[in-house]
Protein backbone atom coordinates (compact mmCIF):
# COMPACT_ATOMS: atom_id res chain seq x y z
CA UNK A 1 0.00 0.00 0.00
CA UNK A 2 1.34 3.40 -1.25
CA UNK A 3 2.01 5.89 1.92
CA UNK A 4 2.65 9.48 0.95
CA UNK A 5 5.61 10.46 2.06
CA UNK A 6 6.02 13.17 5.06
CA UNK A 7 8.01 16.35 5.18
CA UNK A 8 9.17 17.28 9.13
CA UNK A 9 11.53 19.71 10.27
CA UNK A 10 11.74 18.17 13.69
CA UNK A 11 10.15 15.23 15.90
CA UNK A 12 6.57 15.24 17.00
CA UNK A 13 5.79 16.45 20.60
CA UNK A 14 5.57 13.21 22.72
CA UNK A 15 2.45 13.67 25.50
CA UNK A 16 3.56 15.62 27.91
CA UNK A 17 4.79 18.28 25.84
CA UNK A 18 3.23 20.91 23.46
CA UNK A 19 4.15 22.65 20.48
CA UNK A 20 5.55 26.32 20.42
CA UNK A 21 6.88 28.39 17.24
CA UNK A 22 9.99 28.43 17.08
CA UNK A 23 10.33 31.52 15.33
CA UNK A 24 11.71 30.35 12.11
CA UNK A 25 11.14 30.24 8.54
CA UNK A 26 8.88 27.55 8.09
CA UNK A 27 5.58 27.48 10.03
CA UNK A 28 5.50 23.30 9.94
CA UNK A 29 8.88 23.72 11.99
CA UNK A 30 8.16 23.81 16.10
CA UNK A 31 9.65 23.20 19.38
CA UNK A 32 8.35 20.81 21.97
CA UNK A 33 8.33 22.35 25.00
CA UNK A 34 7.08 20.75 28.70
CA UNK A 35 3.73 21.49 29.62
CA UNK A 36 3.56 24.46 32.91
CA UNK A 37 3.34 23.05 36.14
CA UNK A 38 -0.13 21.74 36.86
CA UNK A 39 -0.51 21.20 33.61
CA UNK A 40 -0.73 17.56 31.08
CA UNK A 41 -0.68 16.72 27.39
CA UNK A 42 -1.95 13.10 26.96
CA UNK A 43 -1.81 13.38 22.79
CA UNK A 44 1.01 13.68 20.41
CA UNK A 45 1.43 17.00 18.96
CA UNK A 46 -0.70 19.40 21.36
CA UNK A 47 -0.83 22.43 20.52
CA UNK A 48 -1.89 23.24 24.32
CA UNK A 49 -1.28 21.78 28.00
CA UNK A 50 -4.79 21.46 29.93
CA UNK A 51 -5.34 22.15 33.78
CA UNK A 52 -5.76 19.29 36.28
CA UNK A 53 -8.66 19.65 38.29
CA UNK A 54 -8.02 22.14 41.62
CA UNK A 55 -8.01 18.73 43.53
CA UNK A 56 -5.70 16.86 41.25
CA UNK A 57 -2.03 17.33 39.98
CA UNK A 58 -0.08 15.97 37.09
CA UNK A 59 2.33 12.89 37.21
CA UNK A 60 5.98 13.07 36.99
CA UNK A 61 5.55 12.97 32.96
CA UNK A 62 2.66 15.04 33.15
CA UNK A 63 0.46 12.94 30.67
CA UNK A 64 -2.85 12.65 33.27
CA UNK A 65 -3.82 14.01 36.08
CA UNK A 66 -3.41 12.03 39.82
CA UNK A 67 -4.80 13.24 43.29
CA UNK A 68 -3.11 15.02 45.06
CA UNK A 69 -1.96 13.97 48.54
CA UNK A 70 -3.40 15.21 51.87
CA UNK A 71 -1.56 16.75 54.19
CA UNK A 72 -1.85 17.15 58.07
CA UNK A 73 -0.40 15.88 61.37
CA UNK A 74 -1.88 12.05 60.33
CA UNK A 75 -1.81 9.22 63.60
CA UNK A 76 -0.54 6.73 60.16
CA UNK A 77 2.06 8.56 58.50
CA UNK A 78 3.39 11.06 60.77
CA UNK A 79 6.28 9.89 63.45
CA UNK A 80 5.62 13.62 65.00
CA UNK A 81 2.58 12.73 66.38
CA UNK A 82 3.41 9.75 68.23
CA UNK A 83 6.37 11.58 69.92
CA UNK A 84 3.86 14.34 71.21
CA UNK A 85 1.13 11.96 72.13
CA UNK A 86 4.06 9.82 74.08
CA UNK A 87 4.92 13.71 75.28
CA UNK A 88 1.59 14.71 76.42
CA UNK A 89 0.72 11.71 77.57
CA UNK A 90 4.07 11.70 80.39
CA UNK A 91 3.76 15.35 81.17
CA UNK A 92 -0.18 14.18 81.98
CA UNK A 93 0.77 11.28 84.25
CA UNK A 94 3.94 12.99 86.02
CA UNK A 95 1.14 16.44 86.34
CA UNK A 96 -1.41 13.52 88.30
CA UNK A 97 1.36 12.26 90.12
CA UNK A 98 1.64 15.61 91.71
CA UNK A 99 -1.54 16.19 92.13
CA UNK A 100 -1.93 13.00 93.91
CA UNK A 101 0.38 13.74 96.57
CA UNK A 102 -1.18 17.07 96.99
CA UNK A 103 -4.13 15.97 97.46
CA UNK A 104 -3.04 13.27 99.84
CA UNK A 105 -0.83 15.42 101.89
CA UNK A 106 -3.49 18.45 101.92
CA UNK A 107 -3.83 19.09 105.48
CA UNK A 108 0.28 19.61 106.09
CA UNK A 109 1.93 22.74 106.46
CA UNK A 110 3.48 22.89 102.90
CA UNK A 111 1.02 22.42 100.94
CA UNK A 112 -1.02 24.86 103.44
CA UNK A 113 2.06 27.23 103.09
CA UNK A 114 1.43 27.57 99.41
CA UNK A 115 -2.19 28.49 98.70
CA UNK A 116 -3.70 24.92 98.62
CA UNK A 117 -6.15 26.03 96.63
CA UNK A 118 -4.62 28.07 93.93
CA UNK A 119 -2.09 25.12 93.60
CA UNK A 120 -5.16 22.38 92.94
CA UNK A 121 -6.39 25.10 90.38
CA UNK A 122 -2.67 25.39 88.54
CA UNK A 123 -2.29 21.84 88.26
CA UNK A 124 -5.28 20.90 86.97
CA UNK A 125 -5.27 23.41 84.25
CA UNK A 126 -1.59 22.23 83.48
CA UNK A 127 -3.17 18.50 82.98
CA UNK A 128 -5.90 20.27 80.69
CA UNK A 129 -3.03 22.24 78.78
CA UNK A 130 -1.33 18.81 78.33
CA UNK A 131 -4.46 17.17 77.45
CA UNK A 132 -5.45 19.61 75.06
CA UNK A 133 -2.73 18.73 72.42
CA UNK A 134 -4.79 15.73 70.82
CA UNK A 135 -6.68 18.43 69.61
CA UNK A 136 -4.00 19.70 67.66
CA UNK A 137 -3.32 16.10 66.48
CA UNK A 138 -5.13 14.05 63.78
CA UNK A 139 -7.59 15.11 60.52
CA UNK A 140 -8.96 18.31 61.11
CA UNK A 141 -12.79 18.87 61.69
CA UNK A 142 -14.95 21.32 62.65
CA UNK A 143 -15.77 20.45 66.52
CA UNK A 144 -11.58 20.18 66.53
CA UNK A 145 -11.14 23.37 65.15
CA UNK A 146 -13.39 25.25 67.25
CA UNK A 147 -12.10 23.95 70.56
CA UNK A 148 -8.39 23.53 69.83
CA UNK A 149 -7.79 27.71 70.24
CA UNK A 150 -10.31 28.35 72.68
CA UNK A 151 -9.63 25.81 74.71
CA UNK A 152 -6.06 25.62 75.13
CA UNK A 153 -6.51 29.73 75.41
CA UNK A 154 -8.79 29.35 78.69
CA UNK A 155 -6.63 26.68 80.21
CA UNK A 156 -3.47 28.52 79.55
CA UNK A 157 -5.26 31.35 81.26
CA UNK A 158 -6.20 29.87 84.62
CA UNK A 159 -2.75 28.42 84.62
CA UNK A 160 -0.94 32.04 84.36
CA UNK A 161 -3.57 33.51 86.23
CA UNK A 162 -2.86 31.02 89.13
CA UNK A 163 0.87 31.77 88.56
CA UNK A 164 -0.25 35.18 88.79
CA UNK A 165 -2.44 34.86 92.09
CA UNK A 166 0.69 33.00 93.58
CA UNK A 167 2.91 36.16 92.92
CA UNK A 168 0.44 38.48 94.54
CA UNK A 169 0.11 36.19 97.38
CA UNK A 170 4.44 36.12 98.19
CA UNK A 171 3.86 40.30 97.65
CA UNK A 172 1.10 40.54 99.92
CA UNK A 173 2.65 38.12 102.72
CA UNK A 174 6.16 39.97 102.33
CA UNK A 175 4.57 43.96 102.28
CA UNK A 176 2.43 42.36 105.58
CA UNK A 177 5.26 41.30 107.90
CA UNK A 178 6.60 44.80 107.83
CA UNK A 179 5.55 46.80 111.38
CA UNK A 180 2.59 49.05 111.01
CA UNK A 181 2.09 47.63 107.35
CA UNK A 182 -1.05 48.42 106.02
CA UNK A 183 -1.31 45.39 103.78
CA UNK A 184 -2.22 43.26 106.98
CA UNK A 185 -5.73 43.30 106.03
CA UNK A 186 -5.02 41.54 102.83
CA UNK A 187 -3.47 38.49 104.30
CA UNK A 188 -6.88 36.77 105.27
CA UNK A 189 -8.63 38.15 101.86
CA UNK A 190 -8.60 35.26 99.36
CA UNK A 191 -6.74 37.71 96.94
CA UNK A 192 -5.63 35.24 94.73
CA UNK A 193 -8.87 33.50 94.16
CA UNK A 194 -10.44 36.74 93.08
CA UNK A 195 -6.69 37.29 90.33
CA UNK A 196 -7.70 33.52 89.27
CA UNK A 197 -11.02 34.31 89.04
CA UNK A 198 -11.20 37.30 87.44
CA UNK A 199 -8.34 37.11 85.01
CA UNK A 200 -9.62 34.17 83.54
CA UNK A 201 -12.75 35.31 82.99
CA UNK A 202 -11.54 37.85 81.19
CA UNK A 203 -9.84 35.13 78.77
CA UNK A 204 -13.19 33.15 78.44
CA UNK A 205 -15.29 36.14 77.21
CA UNK A 206 -12.92 36.74 74.50
CA UNK A 207 -12.70 33.42 73.55
CA UNK A 208 -16.47 33.10 73.67
CA UNK A 209 -17.14 36.47 71.48
CA UNK A 210 -14.11 34.82 68.80
CA UNK A 211 -16.64 31.69 68.47
CA UNK A 212 -19.55 34.12 68.03
CA UNK A 213 -18.07 36.61 65.91
CA UNK A 214 -15.71 34.48 63.28
CA UNK A 215 -15.40 30.93 64.35
CA UNK A 216 -12.65 28.81 63.42
CA UNK A 217 -13.37 26.38 60.35
CA UNK A 218 -11.60 24.00 58.57
CA UNK A 219 -9.88 25.07 55.67
CA UNK A 220 -8.40 23.16 52.69
CA UNK A 221 -5.22 24.93 50.75
CA UNK A 222 -4.48 23.63 47.13
CA UNK A 223 -1.95 26.47 46.40
CA UNK A 224 0.77 26.50 49.80
CA UNK A 225 2.44 23.39 47.96
CA UNK A 226 2.72 21.80 44.45
CA UNK A 227 0.90 18.55 44.45
CA UNK A 228 -0.16 18.92 48.06
CA UNK A 229 -3.63 19.77 49.59
CA UNK A 230 -3.34 21.06 53.19
CA UNK A 231 -5.86 20.60 55.52
CA UNK A 232 -5.68 23.01 58.34
CA UNK A 233 -7.89 24.89 60.74
CA UNK A 234 -8.58 28.65 59.77
CA UNK A 235 -9.04 30.55 62.69
CA UNK A 236 -11.50 32.78 61.18
CA UNK A 237 -10.02 35.65 62.58
CA UNK A 238 -6.76 36.82 62.97
CA UNK A 239 -7.47 39.90 65.14
CA UNK A 240 -8.78 37.15 67.69
CA UNK A 241 -6.48 35.05 67.50
CA UNK A 242 -3.97 37.25 68.49
CA UNK A 243 -5.61 38.97 71.34
CA UNK A 244 -5.89 35.35 72.65
CA UNK A 245 -2.00 35.07 72.44
CA UNK A 246 -1.51 38.75 73.34
CA UNK A 247 -3.36 38.79 76.70
CA UNK A 248 -1.74 35.04 77.66
CA UNK A 249 2.14 37.21 76.84
CA UNK A 250 0.10 40.15 79.33
CA UNK A 251 -0.39 37.63 82.23
CA UNK A 252 2.76 35.90 81.49
CA UNK A 253 4.80 39.32 81.58
CA UNK A 254 2.71 40.69 84.88
CA UNK A 255 3.38 37.73 86.49
CA UNK A 256 7.28 37.67 85.87
CA UNK A 257 7.72 41.14 86.59
CA UNK A 258 6.30 41.04 89.88
CA UNK A 259 8.10 37.52 90.64
CA UNK A 260 11.51 39.48 89.63
CA UNK A 261 10.68 42.21 91.97
CA UNK A 262 10.43 40.28 94.82
CA UNK A 263 13.01 37.51 93.81
CA UNK A 264 15.41 38.44 96.93
CA UNK A 265 12.82 38.07 99.47
CA UNK A 266 14.19 35.99 102.46
CA UNK A 267 14.17 32.23 101.88
CA UNK A 268 10.66 31.67 103.48
CA UNK A 269 8.83 33.23 100.18
CA UNK A 270 11.73 31.75 98.11
CA UNK A 271 8.62 30.44 96.01
CA UNK A 272 9.31 34.09 94.11
CA UNK A 273 12.15 32.57 92.42
CA UNK A 274 10.89 29.50 91.20
CA UNK A 275 7.76 32.02 89.62
CA UNK A 276 10.60 34.01 88.40
CA UNK A 277 12.31 31.03 86.61
CA UNK A 278 9.17 29.33 85.39
CA UNK A 279 7.65 32.65 83.82
CA UNK A 280 11.32 33.58 82.10
CA UNK A 281 11.48 30.29 80.65
CA UNK A 282 7.86 30.66 79.59
CA UNK A 283 8.06 33.69 77.71
CA UNK A 284 11.25 32.60 76.29
CA UNK A 285 9.61 29.80 74.80
CA UNK A 286 6.62 31.77 73.41
CA UNK A 287 8.69 34.70 72.30
CA UNK A 288 11.02 32.19 70.22
CA UNK A 289 8.04 30.41 68.97
CA UNK A 290 5.75 33.35 67.07
CA UNK A 291 8.95 33.61 64.20
CA UNK A 292 9.08 30.05 64.09
CA UNK A 293 5.28 30.06 64.00
CA UNK A 294 4.80 32.68 61.20
CA UNK A 295 7.87 31.36 58.92
CA UNK A 296 6.25 27.52 58.65
CA UNK A 297 2.95 26.60 56.99
CA UNK A 298 1.09 23.48 57.14
CA UNK A 299 1.43 20.57 59.69
CA UNK A 300 4.91 22.26 60.96
CA UNK A 301 3.53 25.44 61.59
CA UNK A 302 0.93 23.10 64.31
CA UNK A 303 3.89 21.25 65.94
CA UNK A 304 5.59 24.54 66.27
CA UNK A 305 2.66 25.63 68.46
CA UNK A 306 2.01 22.28 70.27
CA UNK A 307 6.14 22.15 71.09
CA UNK A 308 5.48 25.76 72.53
CA UNK A 309 2.47 24.34 74.55
CA UNK A 310 4.04 20.87 75.95
CA UNK A 311 7.87 23.30 77.11
CA UNK A 312 5.78 25.73 78.29
CA UNK A 313 3.36 24.53 80.33
CA UNK A 314 6.74 21.98 81.53
CA UNK A 315 8.22 24.48 82.38
CA UNK A 316 5.90 25.76 84.91
CA UNK A 317 5.12 22.63 86.31
CA UNK A 318 8.84 21.36 86.64
CA UNK A 319 10.15 24.78 88.17
CA UNK A 320 7.53 25.49 90.66
CA UNK A 321 6.05 22.06 92.01
CA UNK A 322 9.10 19.91 92.09
CA UNK A 323 11.06 21.29 94.43
CA UNK A 324 8.15 21.05 96.80
CA UNK A 325 7.54 17.44 95.75
CA UNK A 326 11.03 16.74 96.51
CA UNK A 327 10.24 18.21 100.07
CA UNK A 328 7.24 16.16 100.12
CA UNK A 329 8.42 12.66 99.33
CA UNK A 330 12.18 12.34 99.99
CA UNK A 331 12.15 15.02 102.79
CA UNK A 332 9.51 15.02 104.78
CA UNK A 333 11.21 15.70 107.99
CA UNK A 334 11.63 19.53 106.30
CA UNK A 335 7.39 18.83 105.88
CA UNK A 336 6.46 20.78 109.42
CA UNK A 337 5.00 24.06 110.61
CA UNK A 338 8.32 24.51 112.32
CA UNK A 339 10.85 23.91 110.32
CA UNK A 340 8.89 26.31 107.47
CA UNK A 341 8.41 29.05 109.97
CA UNK A 342 12.13 28.81 110.34
CA UNK A 343 13.64 28.66 106.95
Amino acid sequence: MYKKPESRCNDRCSPGYRKAPNGGYHVCCYDCVPCSEGEFSNITDSEICHKCPEDKWPDEKKVKCVPKTYEFLSYETDILVPIFSVMAILFSAVTLFILGNFIYYWDTPLVKANNRIVSFILLVSILLSFLCVFLFLGHPMDITCLLRQTFFGVCFSISLSSVLGKTVTVCIAFKATKPGSSWVKWVSFKVSNYVVGISSSIQALLCVTWLLVSPPYVDYDHHAYSGKIIIQCNEGSDIWFYSMLGYLGFLAAVSLVLAFMVRTLPDSFNEAKYITFSMLVFCSVWISMIPAYLSTRGKYMVAVEIFAILTSCASVLGCIFLPKLYIIILRPELNTRKIILQT
